[in-house]
């Protein structure tokens, strides 16, 4: 399962300021049971905008780290928060159709 989600970055912050938050929160995060690790992309041409994506081993197991909310981890968001505008994109399912170039190591 993927949680994704966009990340702008308000005027007078950078990028790095809202990594720095996503890198300390995504540890905690990481010990929950059922998590499969975190991404941070940059959009090419616009360096003010960001897409996260969270990997899970199902939603119940992202839904469970949510019921039991770390105090840590909140106020890290709460701290970021001033510095980016989040827009949730949607939770996903693991592809039911993988295309690779002939030859690709999986």
């Amino acid at each position: 399962m993927k949680y994704i989600f966009e990340v702008h970055i308000r005027d007078g912050y950078r990028a790095e300021d809202y990594a720095d938050a996503w890198v300390r929160a995504s540890q905690l995060i990481q010990q929950a049971p059922g998590a499969r690790g975190t991404e941070l992309h940059r959009k090419i041409g616009d360096p003010n905008t960001l897409i996260a994506i969270a990997h899970w081993d199902s939603k119940a197991s992202r839904d469970a780290m949510e019921a039991q909310p770390n105090p840590e981890i909140k106020e890290i968001i709460r701290r970021a928060a001033p510095c980016c505008e989040i827009r949730l994109i949607g939770e996903f399912e693991e592809p039911e159709w993988v295309v690779m170039p002939p030859n690709a190591k999986s």
